[in-house]
């Protein structure tokens, strides 16, 4: 007989095998399944909130950015209306814009969200000297009015 060799260790040899086989099988199934359930979050839901951030800042500054204009070039008498288009969707989501005043007058802001997606832009420059409120959403013509008799 050759040493290290004998029929019963043949045997438990081939089952070893399969047991080692199915033991690895188990392992990668099981990072398999938490990898599969990790990757929406970390590399589809997280890099789509951050585009939605980064396009609600953009959205922000340009109906900013309009209002100040409107408000600069405003007669004394008289009115304006500005007509401007927002974007229909972000990353596929709806979205609302809201022109709100906070605790003081010089505390005014256009603040763009959707869910708990949330980005604050200041209406710099008119803050104290003008009132601004309404809202809006990005699907169809949107206008910024003024008026020196009031609304």
């Amino acid at each position: 007989m050759k040493p290290g060799y004998h029929r019963k260790n043949h045997a438990e040899a081939g089952v070893s095998t399969l047991i080692e086989y199915v033991m690895i099988t188990t392992i990668l199934l099981i990072l398999f399944v938490v990898v599969l359930l990790s990757v929406n979050a970390n590399f589809m839901q997280g890099p789509a909130e951050t585009l939605q951030y980064n396009a609600f800042t953009d959205i922000g500054n340009g109906v900013s950015t309009r209002i100040v204009d409107v408000y600069a070039i405003a007669p004394t008498t008289g009115n304006i209306t500005s007509s401007f288009n927002l974007p229909d969707d972000v990353a596929g989501q709806n979205y609302f814009v809201d022109i709100y005043t906070g605790a003081t007058a010089a505390d005014q802001g256009v603040m763009v969200y959707q869910g708990n997606i949330v980005s604050n832009i200041s209406l710099a420059g008119i803050s104290s000297t003008r009132n601004v409120t309404g809202n809006t959403t990005g699907n169809g013509i949107n206008q910024i009015s003024y008026d020196s008799g009031g609304f």
